[in-house]
């Protein structure tokens, strides 16, 4: 019995026991491997996580987003242009027919309010200079270009309601917007360029650092958006004459009728078209029906609005952007003035004057004086639309400029449109007694496309021309974008002017403006070819503390670069104010541009950070080793 009792409680024993025993040794043991496991994991090195793939799937992403920019912003001008000369277009000539005038408005002298119009579309832009580079630098490239297509489609919104307190004020208002719009166009795509070659090489030192870019590194994007531009802004040109196409065909009379009292057409003309009949409309178009189409382009209008301001990023980052404005605005306001001086930008001039000259007469001289007046208003919207359409194809001719000297473009538009002048100068026809001309027709189409050609070129060429000569300037871009597109609107305004001269005294003035251009270009070249040093006005440093944006650099510093430089110059940097300018690019170089401010979102700041993270989990880990070793012995 004893023995029983014995065995039974060792049976106990083992059936009690072991599991007590095990369950303790695994909390002693299992335990701490658990934890030590899980932190290894924890600090240790992702093994699915690749940070050299990772951060080029994000500049791939980056580079996306800035050909996404250039495209939206092609767009978005596009649209806005279209959407302008398609209204103004069916405007002008309801305005111009005279029972158009008595019966819809009576006594309020349409006529009158549209030559007054015109001349504030024409004449504001004069003293675009002034204030375009304070209104660009107060608020961003991105924003300019969507106020300035607020201010078309406020134009847009006048017209449901026409009276000289609406017209002519949104009309002052575009004029005021011109120059910025198209300065800012210009800085946009040449700044989105600069940025997709950082995103592509995003691993270069200079890069980086922010420093300035080595000359000629991004010339190949600048040929490429400039001429994506240009294709897509072209067809605007096309868009424009739906208005006349769809709605107003409908409502003009037959050549009989509005050229019955015109004689003579082309080069023999004085004015646009003398002997023009004043009564262009069989009938009045329904007002619902006006309204209906201005409806229309008052949704294409808030279109381009809402991609200017969705679709489009920013031009520059934050910090860039505070600095390009704490130069002074007594700085900003002096700039453009001063890079005059560069005589690059004054042998490009008389192209600049010439770029302007050119478009307007194509859409006003020659198809008004030549194709309107020999084959009649209902083929307007034909001419117009073939030139638009020739100039958006032949646009992207400019990237032969990949593989062929830049000069290529501008002589190559300054050739054709130079043999055009010629052949338009002896073109003339009398009308008689036939108001009939379809034998010409397709001549005057021929000339359209190459004259579209010829526009193609040069509008390519010289925005092409430009963003090269200043690719590595980003803080100067749009200073030069303002005095390109100021010299333009000051050429619109001598075309505005010269309206009432003889067609032969307008394309002598075209003709030796275009001669002057030439030669002005060449002299530039050759200048640049033997290395002749160029006077660059002196952008200031930024001299303001910087508050509200922490520069990220290595020392966690919130003081800027050029800051830093002050203190340390003492009092020497207080006499570079009256210092304003340089001798050549290459003294601008050594003069402290290169001090560029790190930027929050640099590579180097995000590559600096996950090596310091890196290097944390390393000491931790090596901590961790020397803990379980104390603890071993």
């Amino acid at each position: 019995m004893m023995e029983a009792a014995d065995k039974e409680e060792e049976d106990v024993d083992l059936l009690i026991a072991p599991p007590n025993g095990c369950i303790n040794e695994l909390l002693d043991v299992g335990q701490d491997d658990n934890i030590e496991g899980q932190m290894e994991e924890f600090l240790g090195p992702q093994a699915e996580y690749n940070e050299e793939e990772e951060e080029r799937k994000y500049y791939r992403r980056k580079r996306l987003g800035v050909i996404k920019n250039v495209l939206a912003a092609s767009f978005g001008a596009m649209i806005v242009y279209s959407v302008y000369m398609g209204l103004l277009q069916m405007q002008l000539i309801l305005h111009y027919d005279m029972t158009y005038r008595e019966v819809k408005y009576s006594n309020l002298g349409l006529e009158d309010i549209d030559r007054k119009m015109l001349m504030g579309i024409n004449v504001t832009p004069i003293i675009g200079l002034l204030y375009t580079p304070i209104l660009i630098r107060f608020l961003g490239t991105k924003w300019m270009m969507f106020l300035a297509s607020g201010i078309y489609a406020l134009f847009v919104s006048t017209n449901y309601w026409e009276r000289y307190y609406t017209l002519v004020p949104s009309a002052v208002a575009i004029g005021v917007a011109i120059v910025p719009l198209w300065a800012s166009l210009g800085n946009y795509i040449t700044r989105m360029a600069q940025q997709y070659y950082e995103y592509v090489n995003y691993r270069e030192e200079h890069v980086q650092e922010q420093k300035k870019l080595p000359k000629g590194v991004c010339h190949s994007y600048i040929i490429i958006f400039q001429s994506v531009f240009n294709i897509i802004f072209h067809l605007s040109f096309v868009f424009a004459e739906f208005p006349m196409v769809f709605v107003l065909n409908h409502y003009l009379h037959e050549n009989k009728h509005i050229l019955c009292n015109v004689k003579t057409c082309g080069a023999t003309v004085t004015g646009v078209i003398p002997g023009f009949n004043t009564t262009v409309l069989t009938k009045l178009p329904r007002s619902m029906l006006l309204i209906k189409v201005e409806s229309v382009l008052m949704g294409f209008a808030f279109l381009s609005m809402i991609i200017f301001l969705v679709l489009c990023g920013a031009a520059y980052r934050p910090t860039e952007e505070i600095d390009l404005r704490s130069i002074g605005w007594g700085n900003i306001f002096q700039l453009p003035f001063k890079h005059l001086r560069d005589y690059r930008l004054r042998l490009l001039c008389p192209f600049f004057i010439y770029s302007g000259f050119e478009v307007l007469f194509a859409v006003t001289g020659f198809s008004l004086s030549y194709g309107v007046c020999i084959l009649g208003l209902k083929k307007l919207w034909l001419l117009v639309l073939v030139y638009g359409l020739s100039s958006s194809i032949f646009s992207s001719l400019s990237l032969c400029l990949l593989r062929l000297p830049r000069w290529v473009c501008l002589v190559g538009g300054a050739v054709v449109h130079g043999v055009l002048l010629v052949v338009l100068m002896v073109l003339s026809v009398n009308q008689n007694e036939a108001h009939e001309r379809p034998e010409y027709l397709w001549p005057l189409l021929v000339i359209s496309v190459l004259w579209g050609v010829g526009t193609a070129l040069n509008k390519t060429g010289v925005s092409t021309l430009l963003g090269m000569l200043y690719a590595e300037e980003k803080e100067r871009l749009d200073f030069v974008y303002t005095i390109y597109h100021w010299w333009q609107a000051i050429a619109i305004f001598i075309v505005y002017l010269w309206s009432n001269l003889p067609m032969r005294a307008k394309l002598s003035i075209l003709l030796a403006t275009l001669l002057l251009a030439c030669y002005c270009y060449w002299v530039m070249e050759r200048r640049l070819a033997k290395k002749v040093a160029y006077r660059m006005p002196r952008i200031p440093r930024p001299r303001h503390k910087v508050k509200g944006y922490r520069y990220l650099e290595e020392d966690n510093s919130d003081e800027s670069d050029s800051e830093r430089s002050e203190e340390e110059e003492g009092g020497e940097d207080k006499d570079e104010e009256h210092v304003v300018e340089e001798m050549g690019a290459e003294d601008w170089e050594e003069g402290g541009q290169a001090a560029g401010v790190q930027g929050a979102d640099s590579p180097g700041t995000r590559r600096r950070g996950a090596e310091g993270h890196r290097r944390r989990r390393e000491d931790a880990c090596v901590k961790e080793g020397e803990r379980e070793e104390r603890e071993g012995e």
